[in-house]
């Protein structure tokens, strides 16, 4: 460790403190003081994890600068065999992370409560919870309640009884992004909107069942949008699926509707997540005066699901899938009650 001078980071030790941690001084943290090596033994648990935010966290407009350097490009990163594992690992960290936030979507709690859980399952995993501060995002995850398609911010209302509610997590983890989401049913949900929440999952189920190598990006919209329609609801154009691994969003663009133009063909090693968001009435969405939460134009509901995917040699792995209850998503669980 190095020596200048400062107050100990260790919670509760008010000591000065002359011994700087070596990995921020290499990688440019500044400001990581500790008074002596058994604290920062005990600190390290929480310490080490502001080693590995994502390069967008401290950016003052959160620009996720590696996305950037890639911006444009259409060319799909093939991952190899460390970087498979790597997301395997940050994809099954981001699972725990999102199944902490569904014991606790119910009636009477906010989703800056919800939002709160998912920050200390991060930190409690040893990740970055990727939505903060990218592009200035203000939260931990996304929270959509009702006619909100996507990006809804989390904040002081409490959910009630008969609404429904998505959270996004994604989780950023030694370098690699796991991104997945659900809907989950809050209280007593009518009969049409529970149906709602199952065609969206049936939607994300049956997209997946074509991916294997060889099958075209642009196929998956057909899939989702036939479905969709026969049951009567629409698909919402605006948010695609996207690549995904030391990058947060890269190609390839993943669109949910049919006759799309999505450029690629799948091959093993590419990873990327489908996230369909279906809608009761219009596929058109508005944008909200905060410059992120997207709501329907009609202002009926919509619900979605996520799962991040990588190719294999012999179809995909949802290297999100639920580790128990045979990989069923929580509503299904839900509906039994």
């Amino acid at each position: 460790m190095s020596f200048a001078l400062g107050m100990c980071e260790t919670p509760g030790c008010k000591s000065v403190a002359s011994l700087q941690c070596p990995t921020c001084l290499k990688i440019g943290i500044q400001g990581s003081y500790f008074c002596s090596q058994d604290c920062f033994k005990g600190s390290w648990k929480i310490h080490k994890v502001i080693h590995e935010i994502a390069n967008y966290a401290d950016h003052p407009k959160g620009i996720p600068i590696s996305e950037q350097a890639v911006r444009g490009s259409s060319q799909i990163k093939i991952l190899d065999d460390e970087e498979i594992e790597g997301m395997r690992v940050a994809c099954k960290l981001g699972r725990e992370v999102l199944d902490e936030a569904a014991k606790v979507c119910d009636v009477g709690i906010t989703t800056a409560e919800i939002d709160r859980v998912v920050y200390e399952a991060c930190i409690e995993r040893d990740c970055y919870p990727s939505p903060l501060n990218y592009h200035q995002f203000p939260a931990s995850c996304c929270t959509s309640v009702n006619e909100v398609i996507c990006h809804g911010i989390p904040d002081t209302r409490p959910l009630q009884d008969g609404d429904i509610c998505n959270v996004d997590v994604t989780v950023y983890h030694n370098g690699f992004h796991g991104d997945l989401n659900e809907t989950f049913l809050v209280g007593n949900v009518k009969p049409e909107i529970k149906k709602l929440v199952e065609v969206t999952y049936e939607c994300l189920a049956k997209a997946i069942e074509i991916v294997k190598p060889g099958e075209k990006y642009k196929e998956i919209g057909n899939i989702i949008q036939k479905h969709a329609q026969a049951h009567g609801f629409s698909v919402v154009r605006s948010y695609c699926g996207h690549g995904i691994h030391r990058l947060f969003h890269t190609a390839p663009s993943v669109p949910h509707y049919a006759k799309n133009k999505a450029v690629g063909v799948m091959k093993a090693g590419h990873c990327f997540t489908i996230e369909p968001m279906i809608s009761q009435g219009t596929w058109r969405d508005e944008m909200w005066p905060d410059h992120w939460t997207a709501v329907t134009a009609d202002g009926q509901w919509s619900a979605q699901f996520e799962q991040t995917l990588l190719v294999t040699e012999s179809g995909c792995d949802i290297l999100t899938k639920r580790r128990t209850n045979d990989g069923r998503p929580w509503f299904m669980d839900q509906l039994k009650k």
